[in-house]
């Protein structure tokens, strides 16, 4: 059925906006003023849009969506203002949950950053203990990047005072040897797989539950890193993503971002069925390979070149060596195979970038390797990352909460090009925009507000923080847009309202091209549509 969306402002790019869109078979078919495309509309449903501002739906261009849908039925740790709250907070979710929580209980979300200031020490297993001591309990920091587990889930994971070491990751000691219940990188994601996962049919409900979220604010499209992380096993992944496109169930476009933590998982991605698959008309895909470099600087982890000023001698955790990251990397592009890395201290990036151009010598890297997060950087690693034609994926909301750690972790200096978007912009790297949610909320527009005024979401600093790589409204749009569908090789066919572009738009309920900068974050959608079907109206 054909639609059209008449009386608005349709942005098209940088300041050029048209009034009406006509949409047929999912496709975008003509652009231009009321009476033009009214004329053409015939017998077409019409939306009239009374005068708002009309946008491509937001890309964003990494995720864990099955994990955002997973997080809503956890008990949220978020707002917990220090350790004890934590345990009180897990103490009643127990009790009011307890089939859900009969075999373990997991949740990320807690965040020391945020606690009372004579209250921010991390939790331990002597904590955890008091939640539960007959079953594994597991509390990730909200990066995901650190957990802390009880005392069973250390017994389960077979951690002990003469067994306390694992490759690629932290297990924090006690002054007699055993461990705290601390566990960082590879310790932390091992501890996440004892508590047992949820049913298939959960996860569906999950997912769905994320999709109607995503939707309702503005999302569209999402590179989603689900299947070899949240859900290890790749054919049940996928198998239950097809179900929902199958019955109609799926509100969004889903491109799947591969987790391979071994060369063994890697080789059997790259013979199954699923390699690069792209199915329902343009609805599913599955595309790179996820890898993790280092890990977060909420939690120390992220490699930086420089130790932590506030942590001396620390300089983070490298979750795979250089050797495993380059025989990875050069058999995923042996196999025409895009790589994303997981990067945010220099140290990584470094060395990351470095990997990425020992696959293309003598090109311009055409299977359009991206660095993930990429957060910490001087000028010259920008200027290289340029030269050598790599992406960067940025989720300009890590802004809200890393603007008040990384000048006592890693000084002034690099503060400066910390998150350097405008940077980036100028040096014509191709850098999209997303939230890594559930780390932070997957709502595009709080995360367009950081990258606008690089403040947090109570305006500090007045100014903005570091305010010269701030972008502007436009630029910020199409990052999230054009440049994630160029992430993901769908340039031609996503991220701008034009003919022969999928037929995903949001109508917003204020402008915002002209609205007050603090209250980008306040913006909501009235409606969203993909391939020409409406999936939210408010």
């Amino acid at each position: 059925m054909k639609k059209v969306l008449y009386n608005g402002k349709v942005y098209v790019e940088r300041n050029v906006f048209e009034e009406a869109v006509l949409v047929e078979d999912g496709q975008i078919t003509a652009v231009g003023k009321n009476d033009e495309i009214l004329s053409m509309a015939g017998d077409a449903q019409r939306i009239d849009c009374e005068g708002r501002t009309v946008i491509p739906g937001f890309n964003d261009s990494h995720l864990h969506l099955a994990y955002v849908g997973e997080s809503m039925m956890n008990v949220d740790l978020s707002r917990c203002r220090s350790v004890e709250e934590i345990v009180e907070k897990c103490i009643a979710f127990r009790k009011a949950n307890p089939e859900m929580t009969k075999n373990g209980l997991f949740s990320q979300s807690w965040n020391q950053d945020n606690f009372d200031p004579d209250k921010r020490r991390v939790p331990n297993r002597h904590d955890l203990d008091k939640i539960a001591t007959d079953i594994p309990v597991v509390l990730a920091r909200i990066c995901g990047h650190s957990s802390t587990a009880n005392t069973k889930a250390l017994e389960i994971m077979g951690l002990s005072k003469e067994n306390n070491k694992i490759e690629g990751g932290d297990v924090i000691l006690e002054e007699d040897g055993i461990p705290n219940g601390y566990l960082c990188e590879n310790a932390a994601f091992a501890a996440r797989m004892i508590i047992p996962p949820l049913t298939i049919e959960q996860r569906r409900l999950a997912l769905i539950k994320a999709m109607e979220y995503a939707v309702s604010h503005g999302i569209t499209s999402v590179q989603s890193n689900d299947v070899g992380t949240i859900i290890p096993d790749r054919k049940q992944a996928y198998e239950m993503v097809r179900s929902l496109y199958a019955e109609g169930k799926a509100l969004l476009r889903y491109h799947s971002q591969v987790g391979c933590p071994t060369m063994a998982d890697l080789k059997a991605y790259i013979e199954s069925p699923e390699f690069l698959e792209e199915s329902f008309d343009g609805w599913f895909s599955v595309g790179p390979l996820k890898m993790f470099k280092d890990g977060s600087l909420g939690a120390r982890t992220a490699t930086v070149r420089h130790e932590y000023l506030d942590d001396p001698g620390n300089h983070g955790v490298e979750t795979i060596d250089d050797h495993k990251q380059q025989d990875m990397v050069d058999y995923a592009a042996a196999h025409g195979l895009q790589v994303v890395t997981h990067v945010i201290g220099d140290d990584a990036i470094e060395k990351t970038t470095a990997a990425y151009e020992k696959t293309y010598e003598g090109s311009n890297n055409e299977l359009r390797h991206c660095l993930i997060h990429c957060q910490i950087t001087d000028l010259p690693l920008l200027e290289r990352i340029q030269k050598s034609g790599v992406l960067i994926a940025y989720q300009p909301i890590f802004l809200q909460t890393d603007l008040h750690a990384i000048e006592s972790r890693c000084g002034k200096e690099l503060s400066s090009t910390f998150l350097a978007m405008k940077t980036a912009k100028d040096l014509d790297i191709r850098a999209s925009y997303g939230s890594d949610s559930p780390v932070e909320d997957c709502n595009p527009f709080p995360c367009v507000y950081c990258a606008v005024t690089r403040k947090d979401q109570t305006g500090f600093p007045e100014g903005g923080f570091y305010p010269e790589e701030c972008v502007d409204v436009p630029d910020a749009i199409d990052a999230y847009t054009v440049e994630s569908a160029y992430m993901e090789f769908k340039e031609d066919v996503k991220g701008r309202i034009k003919p022969g572009h999928y037929a995903d738009m949001v109508v917003l309920d204020q402008d915002i091209f002209s609205v007050d900068p603090m209250k980008i974050k306040d913006i909501l959608p009235v409606l969203t549509m993909v391939g020409g079907k409406v999936v939210y109206q408010k």
